[in-house]
């Protein structure tokens, strides 16, 4: 092959890769978010579950679920707090 042909494939697949590249990476960012907000979930069950006999009680929607998720156990004690404190 000539060097103009092999320079030009070669540019050809790098600008594939840059644009088929760029739109993966917000669905990769959402994916994360879902897979959190799912882990948010169980760990609300969890807490409904061993919190039952203490009188701890905080509903699973999808608020609730994105906080306790996306800010891991922080999350969760303070929807405790607000769940008994504040309502």
């Amino acid at each position: 092959m000539e060097p103009l042909w092999v320079i030009g494939l070669i540019g050809g697949l790098i600008l594939l890769v840059l644009m088929v590249g760029t739109p993966l990476k917000p669905l990769r960012f959402a994916g994360h978010t879902l897979i959190k907000i799912m882990i948010g979930a169980l760990f609300l069950f969890f807490l409904n579950a061993f919190g039952n006999s203490y009188g701890i009680h905080v509903p699973i929607n999808f608020v609730t679920s994105a906080v306790s998720g996306i800010l891991g156990v922080p999350g969760v004690a303070a929807l405790v707090i607000i769940q008994m404190y504040l309502i």
